[in-house]
């Protein structure tokens, strides 16, 4: 079975095709999972009227649990050692609570401080924390 790392250009040296590979991978996976955090703490902020920071804490607990299966097994597979799994679970939360504080303050900023609508933050949730926790992922948690 061919990976996506083979079915880029060959022109590309490998070591930057598997981190493309992995960069679109974790595009895909993590856009996913993104666009479901954006939408569900929007959902429970404006639907069911919960705080805004609130909504966003509660959909994160729910969400950093998907996220790490979901990174480990698709976005990063076969990078970094396999074992040593406390470790990688540890590092992740690590960088999951540094985007959850990223979120965290793009929506008390928008919406507490610019008395904003809870849609407001969104756009940059779903753009800059991805940016930042890529790498972080990358060269931490799957190293």
């Amino acid at each position: 079975m061919r990976t996506l790392a083979t079915l880029l250009p060959s022109s590309i040296e490998p070591e930057r095709r598997e981190i493309l590979a992995q960069a679109i991978r974790y595009a895909i996976a993590g856009g996913l999972i993104t666009v479901l955090v954006a939408a569900s703490y929007w959902a429970v902020a404006t639907l069911l009227h919960v705080d805004a920071n609130l909504a966003l804490a509660l959909v994160f607990l729910f969400f950093s649990g998907v996220s790490y299966v979901t990174h480990g097994r698709f976005s990063f597979q076969g990078h970094g050692e396999g074992g040593r799994h406390h470790v990688r679970a540890l590092r992740f939360l690590i960088i999951n609570l540094l985007g959850f504080a990223l979120n965290q303050l793009f929506v008390w900023f928008f919406v507490k401080h610019l008395h904003g609508p809870t849609w407001w933050p969104i756009p940059v949730i779903v753009v800059l924390t991805p940016l930042v926790t890529f790498s972080l992922h990358r060269k931490w948690v799957y190293a």
